[in-house]
């Protein structure tokens, strides 16, 4: 296989792909250069709102083109802002800390982390309630900023085709001044 077709990738994205079709796409010797056009084509196919998708975050979150801003969205069309600020300080919380709440989740319950040391975080999306993410951490750690592509750079050095707001403004944390404001 030299290339993927867009129905092959569709059938990737939507989780009904066969193995033996996974297993040549794994063996491919180089990726196609159409591929990640081809994937974001796809999903924006899928997507019910026209914002122009740029990368895809999770199973449920995008960072999007809206204006001349960049935000995270998620596919229920539920928007979380600046896609440099955490999406998780805009979503849904439910924070397991306690071994009722924890046995809930894990089975065995002794498999289950001990609530004097950790907690367990989960995200939900405020539109749609899907569930975003899960952390494990100890009490009182901050949330965990999963992900802050530079998106300037790998549009322009690594798929040859720069984003037309390129600015070096755009690749910076920007949690910190958003919690400033509260």
């Amino acid at each position: 296989m030299e290339k993927v077709d867009k129905g092959l990738l569709k059938q990737l994205v939507e989780g009904h792909i066969s193995d033996n079709d996974v297993d040549e796409m794994r063996r491919m010797t180089k990726k196609d250069p159409e591929r990640f056009w081809t994937y974001l084509e796809i999903l924006q196919d899928k997507a019910t709102w026209d914002n122009q998708i740029l990368m895809r975050l999770n199973d449920h979150l995008f960072i999007v083109k809206k204006g001349d801003e960049r935000i995270v969205k998620c596919e229920c069309g539920h928007e979380y802002g600046d896609y440099r600020v955490n999406w998780k300080l805009h979503s849904d919380v439910r924070v397991r800390d306690n071994q009722e709440k924890m046995e809930e989740v894990y089975y065995p319950a002794a498999a289950a982390p001990d609530p004097d040391w950790m907690e367990i975080r989960e995200f939900y999306c405020p539109g749609c309630a899907a569930q975003l993410a899960v952390e494990i951490v100890p009490p009182g750690y901050p949330l965990i900023f999963e992900a802050l592509p530079d998106l300037d750079r790998f549009y322009s050095e690594m798929m040859n085709k720069p984003l037309s707001d390129e600015s070096p403004d755009w690749f910076k944390d920007k949690t910190a001044d958003y919690l400033a404001t509260l």
